[in-house]
Formats: C-alpha cells, sequence, structure tokens
C-alpha cells in the first residue's frame, strides 16, 4: 500500500523554526512532525511513502533516506517545481501512485494526530466507493476548512474554506 504526504508548503507561520529547515522536519513532541504520520501510515501496512517536495527537499531526502531503512519501506519524493496546490502534487505523482490496486493514502504533513489508518482502510473497503476521507469535528470552525455531506448516505456534498 501507499500514501502520499503533501510536504511542499515553506512553512511561513512557523519563521524563524523554518528559514533552515522545511516545516515537516520541524519537531513535534521530540519528533519531526512529518515522521509521526509516517511511523503510523507503516504500522498500518503502507510500504511506500510519496513525499510531495518542493522547499529544502534535499534535506528532506537525507533525513528520509534514514528513516526509510529503519523502518523498512520505500520512501520517494516527488518534486514540485512550482506551487501546484492540494490537487496538483497528486497528479504530478500520479505515476508513482499507479499500477496498484489497493487504495492508498493522502495527507497533508502539518496534521498531527492518531489517524485510525486500519480503520480508514477497513471502511473504504467495506464501502466500495471511489474515495474516503478523514473528517473531525472542531470547536471552532472558522479556523478550518468545513465538509458539508449529506447526513445519510455520508456523501461529500462541498468544502467550505474557513467559513465566518
Amino acid at each position: 500500500m501507499k500514501a502520499l504526504i503533501l510536504v511542499g508548503g515553506y512553512g511561513t507561520r512557523l519563521r524563524p523554526l523554518t528559514l533552515t529547515k522545511p516545516k515537516p522536519l520541524v519537531e513535534f513532541c521530540n519528533k519531526p512532525m512529518v515522521l509521526h504520520q509516517i511511523e503510523a501510515l507503516a504500522q498500518a501496512g503502507v510500504t511506500h511513502v510519496i513525499l510531495a517536495v518542493s522547499y529544502l527537499s534535499d534535506m528532506l531526502q537525507r533525513d528520509m533516506e534514514v528513516e526509510a531503512k529503519r523502518l523498512n519501506i520505500k520512501i520517494t519524493l516527488s518534486q514540485e517545481t512550482e506551487p501546484l496546490g492540494t490537487a496538483g502534487p497528486l497528479a504530478l505523482a500520479h505515476n508513482q501512485l499507479q499500477g496498484d490496486i489497493d487504495p492508498f493514502f493522502v495527507l497533508n504533513s502539518d496534521v498531527i494526530c492518531e489517524f485510525p489508518f486500519a480503520d480508514m482502510i477497513k471502511f473504504h473497503k467495506s464501502h466500495q466507493c471511489e474515495g474516503t476521507i478523514c473528517i473531525t469535528k472542531v470547536e471552532e470552525p472558522s479556523k478550518y476548512g468545513v465538509v458539508v455531506y449529506a447526513q445519510d448516505t455520508g456523501a461529500i456534498e462541498r468544502f467550505v474554506e474557513k467559513p465566518r
């Protein structure tokens, strides 16, 4: 199974920490942010992680080579030459994601939580749908994007970015 992690941002809100290192390598609880995700993905059975990179990608590549060996997984980079937004990196990594009938994960690198990866795989396969998205309720939705979905089917109707 594969996973694509979007790590191409500049981390401007974390400056000065991100002036010399990419945001995914900034430590959270004594571990690079992206490593929390990669370890959880490996535990869920992911064997190939693709990092959609841009800013300071050479540093990411160096660090991830070590982690790939330690976790016994494959980690490759998909290099953005210009900012491609959220869906662009998915299209760019298309060739690396092809050829596998298993579902794959797509994550933003700056979300740290206990993703229920195994439950998501089970849910996705049992519903035989095109895609499955993990969402959660928050107290203050104006700081986040909101997913509007049909209560009876769970089908996504639209996304609202930071509602007022």
